[in-house]
């Protein structure tokens, strides 16, 4: 009898095509680069990290009308990363809960994050060279690996004693995304940025979805929709 290996519990990540004209993306760089210019934590220039929105007051991106068409093909995107998991839509009602833009230069990096206050997040690639640093995730719970640090190991690393590194045993994997790129995943997905030595501005737009229940009732996981909360 041959031998088979079974691959079970992955990670889905979507990642397909936004198309805007080169005078719609113009724009939208514009802004954040204003943005940028009026950022309220002075701080953010400290390090080799990226400047994010989410921390320097423009968190809600979405609210400004010249990104309306952008946010409504994300939207699109989300339902069909939902319709690939059958997700019912009719059960439930999708918010959009922050948005943010990031812009790295040179060797600066967005490092290893989660975002835990939402179910979904997304990061769309609105300018992007082939060189400038891809976007990461990491395996937190590593199923195979029957030796404590057996994949993560740098002394093990150097003795190569994992001869290959394959789907099975990666720690980390870096996917190729290029500019008009939108991906969709987890929010609870340990994600960064590569080091690399130069990224020409690259501009990406985060966001965080989250879900409520059409109708709770019956329901004990799914969030009940806010209409029915009462604030304390």
């Amino acid at each position: 009898m041959s031998s088979k290996i079974h691959n079970f519990f992955p990670l889905s990540i979507l990642q397909e095509q936004i198309q805007l004209t080169s005078e719609e993306k113009n724009e939208l760089i514009s802004e954040i680069r204003i943005m940028k210019e009026k950022s309220q934590n002075l701080n953010f220039r400290e390090g080799h990290f990226g400047w994010t929105g989410d921390v320097n007051g423009h968190e809600f991106i979405f609210k400004n009308t010249k990104f309306n068409k952008l946010f409504l093909e994300i939207k699109i995107k989300i339902i069909n990363y939902l319709k690939f998991l059958k997700i019912d839509l009719d059960q439930i009602e999708i918010y959009i809960q922050r948005s943010w833009a990031t812009i790295s230069n040179e060797r600066e990096i967005i490092s290893k994050h989660k975002h835990l206050q939402s179910h979904l997040s997304f990061a769309y690639y609105l300018k992007k060279s082939t060189k400038d640093a891809n976007f990461v995730v990491y395996d937190e719970e590593k199923k195979n690996e029957f030796i404590p640090g057996l994949f993560s190991s740098s002394t093990l690393n150097k003795k190569n004693l994992i001869k290959e590194i394959s789907i099975a045993t990666a720690s980390k994997i870096s996917i190729k995304v290029n500019e008009n790129d939108i991906v969709i995943f987890p929010s609870k997905t340990l994600h960064s940025t590569e080091q690399i030595d130069s990224n020409n501005e690259r501009i990406s737009i985060s966001g965080d979805i989250v879900f409520l229940a059409k109708d709770s009732s019956m329901l004990e996981h799914l969030m009940p929709n806010f209409e029915d909360w009462k604030k304390l």
